[in-house]
C-alpha cells in the first residue's frame, strides 16, 4: 500500500437517522460495510482507526447516564448500523479508537440547520417555542468533541470512550438556555416528544457519562451550558 498514515479519522456516516430508517440497505451499506473496509485498509496499512459513534446505541430505557460498559440495544437503523461498524472493526483491528457522542452541535450561523441553529432562529421570528421535555441527552460541541479525541490519542490507551459535554438535559433545557442567552422575549414550552412524530423511533435517554475518562483522570469536558454561551457568542 502507498499511504501508510498513522491515524485514519472515519467521519463519513449516514447520520440522517430517518433517511436510514425508510432505507435500510443504504444505512449498513455507508455505516457498516464501509466501516469494514475502512478497517481492512487500516489493518493493510498498519494504522490506528478513530470512529465516531453515537449514544443512539442504547435504548434509553432508564432515562440514565450510560457507561462504556452497559450493554447496546439500538431502537433504530441508524443506531444498529453504527453500533455494526464498531462491531466490524474490532473485529478486524488491534489498534482502534471508538469514540461515542451525542446530540453533536457546531458550524455557526448559515451552516447550523440542527437543533440549536433551529432555535435560535426561532427566537427572531416566534413568541413561543415547543421543546420535547421527555427525552434526554448530552449536548456535545464539536471543538471540544475534538480537544477530547486529540488528548485521548495522544495515550495509545486503544479501545472504546464516551466522549460528550458533561450533565443530561432534555430537548427543552437547551430551548430554555438558548432563550435566555439571547435575551429573547419568547416563551418555551414544555412538549411531548410525541408532538413531533418521525419515521425512526428515539431512546428516551441517548445520554452519556465519560466514565473510562473519569476512571483514568482525563475528563476535560466542560459543562454544556458553558460552551453553548461561547457557541451561541457568534450568532449575536
Amino acid at each position: 500500500m502507498k499511504n501508510k498514515p498513522d491515524y485514519v479519522l472515519h467521519l463519513a456516516a449516514e447520520t440522517d437517522v430517518d433517511r436510514c430508517e425508510v432505507n435500510s440497505e443504504h444505512a449498513y451499506k455507508v455505516n457498516a460495510q464501509a466501516t469494514k473496509n475502512l478497517a481492512l485498509a487500516c489493518k493493510e496499512s498498519g494504522s490506528t482507526m478513530i470512529y465516531i459513534s453515537t449514544g443512539y446505541v442504547f435504548n434509553g430505557e432508564f432515562m440514565r447516564e450510560h457507561t462504556e460498559y452497559d450493554i447496546p440495544d439500538p431502537l433504530n437503523v441508524y443506531a444498529k448500523s453504527k453500533y455494526q461498524g464498531e462491531l466490524e472493526l474490532q473485529g478486524i483491528l488491534d489498534r482502534f479508537f471508538i469514540f461515542r457522542s451525542d446530540w453533536m452541535i457546531g458550524g455557526g450561523p448559515g451552516t447550523d440547520k440542527k437543533f440549536v441553529g433551529k432555535i435560535v432562529e426561532q427566537c427572531k421570528n416566534r413568541k413561543e417555542i415547543q421543546a420535547a421535555n421527555d427525552i434526554s441527552g448530552n449536548p456535545t460541541f464539536a471543538r471540544d468533541f475534538a480537544s477530547g479525541i486529540k488528548k485521548v490519542i495522544k495515550t495509545g490507551r486503544y479501545g472504546l470512550y464516551h466522549l460528550v459535554n458533561k450533565s443530561a438535559c432534555t430537548r427543552y433545557d437547551v430551548a430554555l438556555e438558548i432563550v435566555k442567552d439571547m435575551k429573547a422575549d419568547v416563551d418555551v414550552i414544555p412538549v411531548s416528544s410525541d408532538m413531533f412524530p418521525l419515521p425512526a423511533p428515539r431512546p428516551r435517554s441517548s445520554a452519556l457519562r465519560n466514565y473510562k475518562l473519569e476512571l483514568m483522570g482525563m475528563d476535560i469536558m466542560p459543562n454544556w451550558k458553558e460552551s453553548l454561551r461561547e457557541y451561541l457568542a457568534g450568532w449575536k
